[in-house]
């Protein structure tokens, strides 16, 4: 899975588009969203064939600006404050994020601008978040 970054143009029509043209050729969506800015919208979603997403959205003017590698986190809903938890992790080790939001399995979606530390991390707090015996807040 990888996200896209996707730049919409700030007009009726423009989700719409991107939804059936990738809906069309098979194309899942498993999670993301939109955000508007001044004069377009910018949308991040996750994908599992984005090479082929970003041909197809290209094919009707739609413009991809970038594909990343996301870390796929799974939070501990029955203790409050993973999200900040996680996140002071990253900060900790000067891995910044650019993007999140979270999939359709409730699993929190991350880009960042150091994958392979931030993947690190992840995977230390995995160990650390699903293991009972380890855990204290």
């Amino acid at each position: 899975m990888r996200d896209i970054e996707v730049i919409l143009e700030n007009k009726p029509g423009q989700l719409a588009l991107m939804g059936e043209v990738l809906g069309k050729k098979n194309i899942s969506l498993e999670g993301g969203g939109v955000f508007l800015g001044k004069d377009h919208g910018i949308a991040h979603f996750l994908v599992k064939d984005a090479d082929n997403a970003k041909l197809e959205l290209e094919r009707v003017g739609i413009e991809v600006r970038q594909i990343s590698q996301v870390i796929i986190q799974k939070l501990r809903q029955d203790i409050p404050g993973q999200l900040g938890m996680f996140c002071r992790e990253l900060a900790e080790a000067n891995v910044n994020i650019l993007t999140q939001y979270s999939d359709h399995d409730n699993q929190l979606i991350v880009v960042v601008d150091n994958y392979e530390k931030g993947k690190q991390i992840s995977e230390e707090w995995m160990k650390k978040m699903w293991n009972d015996d380890d855990y204290i807040i």
